[in-house]
């Protein structure tokens, strides 16, 4: 009973995996393809990775992308951590009040937040533009780090904080030496949420780019009428595999580290 039980379970897990994950499977197996063929594999080929590092356009996509979400994300990291520290000193009516207002950008539709965007830098005569993007993204992924950042303070407690002030330390020094460690990660979850938020996203950047400027997302979006280059299933498989390689690392390394650590 328990042995059938068991495999029910783990086959519903292959399945789920198998669910999730076949698309990006297929999409790398397009990206090898000698040919531009989607249902025949002709042989294995390094043609469209090639072309993909050859072409400026793609390569001028992946530098804004990368720019923006890197630059939203610690943006959006410092401005979060801030905010989650100046919500946990609030009173409590106050601080679900704040909490209230900073979910509403999260349950809203991306869409109405674009076009939200692109009126209010209308309003303000600012031209859209790199700037603009920017500016949308580190309003997209600001929540994301708050709601991050907040457990971990609500875990950590004031009294290490206080003892290093009582002991001559200056509140900065204080902040960096004992609090900052204890949330850490809750700080490198946000970083990490907002980073791959910023990647992904595609409404708000349509919105708000203006014209020249391009991301992966546009890009695809742009090629959609002409049909889609296997250069694009080149990139996209790079960046699979670069995220999947980060989260192995953000998962494994404490663990080899502190192992390490208690050999020594």
């Amino acid at each position: 009973m328990k042995k059938g039980k068991k495999l029910l379970e783990n086959s519903y897990l292959i399945l789920v995996l198998l669910f999730l994950y076949a698309p990006i499977l297929m999409l790398t197996a397009l990206s090898f393809n000698a040919s531009r063929s989607r249902v025949r594999f002709t042989g294995f080929s390094l043609r469209w990775y090639r072309e993909m590092l050859s072409d400026p356009a793609v390569l001028l996509a992946l530098r804004n992308t990368l720019l923006i979400a890197l630059g939203s994300a610690l943006f959006a990291t410092l401005l979060g951590t801030m905010a989650a520290i100046a919500l946990r000193s609030m009173r409590k009516l106050s601080r679900n009040l704040v909490l209230g207002i900073t979910n509403v950008p999260m349950l809203n539709a991306d869409i109405v937040t674009g076009i939200s965007l692109m009126l209010c830098f209308i309003a303000f005569r600012i031209s859209l533009g790199f700037q603009t993007i920017l500016i949308s993204h580190i309003t997209l992924n600001l929540p994301y780090v708050i709601l991050s950042v907040l457990p971990k303070l609500k875990k950590s407690s004031n009294v290490s904080f206080e003892a290093a002030l009582d002991l001559g330390a200056g509140p900065v020094y204080a902040f960096f030496r004992v609090v900052l460690p204890d949330i850490m990660p809750g700080v490198l979850s946000g970083f990490l949420l907002a980073f791959t938020m910023s990647l992904d996203d595609f409404i708000i950047t349509h919105f708000t780019r203006g014209a020249g400027i391009n991301t992966i997302s546009t890009l695809v979006y742009s090629e959609l009428r002409r049909g889609i280059k296997p250069s694009m299933y080149a990139l996209s498989t790079m960046i699979f595999a670069v995220v999947f390689l980060v989260l192995l690392f953000v998962n494994f390394a404490p663990a080899w580290f502190s192992g390490k650590e208690e050999k020594k």
